[in-house]
């Protein structure tokens, strides 16, 4: 049996790095989606942003550890 795991971000406290979108400085990445055409990581908030537009509709946060 094959895993393939699929890494989110990034960690670039040792680079210098600009956000492909919004081209602020960046000190935890997110690699894009192949479906977004984008070129290079992504800050926190343009990942945010670009999920929201890819899956519309309302998108509640909640805190599971109250349970």
């Amino acid at each position: 049996m094959i895993f393939i795991t699929y890494k989110k971000t990034c960690d670039l406290m040792v680079l210098d790095k600009k956000c492909a979108i919004c081209n602020k400085s960046v000190k935890t990445g997110y690699f894009a989606m192949k479906e977004w055409v984008i070129d290079g990581i992504i800050c926190g908030k343009c990942y945010s942003q670009k999920i929201a537009e890819f899956y519309p509709g309302d998108h509640v946060r909640t805190d599971l550890s109250k349970e």
